[in-house]
């Protein structure tokens, strides 16, 4: 899940400043889970726009903004979205360029994007995964050190490793440490003695299967 914020209302009002009639577009999926953009959080939002003046042409809470074809679908048959000055959106930084992709008006993205989070309990997320598309997770016991570890090592732990603690941040365990753990408990320890090769950062930004 795509774990996202609001941005301040302040800097909603501030890009909005010249535009009177605007079109709210929430995301039916991560950000309703984050309580960023959902239902709730898009109707929440027009009323605080309607107090400073601003008139809410509409809102569409997308089932996920990132599909374009539901965007085109949307902008296809939602004729409102014309009357609009400028198009609200509450979404993760994948939804707001598809919805650019199609939109005539301008775009004002009002959340902040911060990781692909997993979930303990709503308003708790966990990072734990870079989407870094080249996964160790099979030779480091399903912990991911690339998120998990300050410095993205591939073989640790680092000489800064304290008590089992990371020496960047001492409220959290060493990853390396975790790992090394885990494997002791299946007793193939000897694996973090394998080296991994540094990572080839460069990727396409285009995936097709096949």
């Amino acid at each position: 899940m795509i774990v996202t914020i609001e941005k301040d209302f302040a800097e909603v009002l501030k890009v909005t400043k010249e535009e009177d009639n605007l079109f709210i577009f929430g995301c039916a999926g991560c950000a309703t889970l984050c309580q960023t953009g959902g239902e709730k959080q898009v109707k929440e939002l027009g009323v605080k726009l309607e107090s400073e003046g601003k008139e809410i042409i509409g809102y569409s809470v997308l089932d996920v903004p990132c599909d374009e074809r539901i965007v085109r679908k949307e902008f296809r048959n939602n004729s409102s979205i014309r009357n609009a000055d400028s198009i609200i959106i509450m979404a993760c930084g994948a939804g707001i360029q598809s919805v650019q992709k199609f939109s005539p008006i301008p775009i004002h993205p009002v959340l902040d994007s911060l990781f692909l989070g997993t979930i303990e309990r709503i308003g708790k997320f966990y990072n734990y995964c870079s989407i870094c598309g080249n996964c160790v997770l099979e030779d480091t016991q399903n912990l991911c050190p690339i998120t998990r570890c300050a410095k993205g090592l591939l073989n640790g732990p680092c000489g800064g490793m304290n008590e089992g603690k990371c020496e960047v941040n001492s409220e959290l365990d060493c990853v390396w440490v975790l790992i090394y753990e885990a494997m002791e408990k299946k007793g193939n320890v000897n694996n973090l003695k394998l080296f991994r090769e540094p990572r080839n950062w460069v990727q396409s930004f285009v995936f097709k299967s096949e």
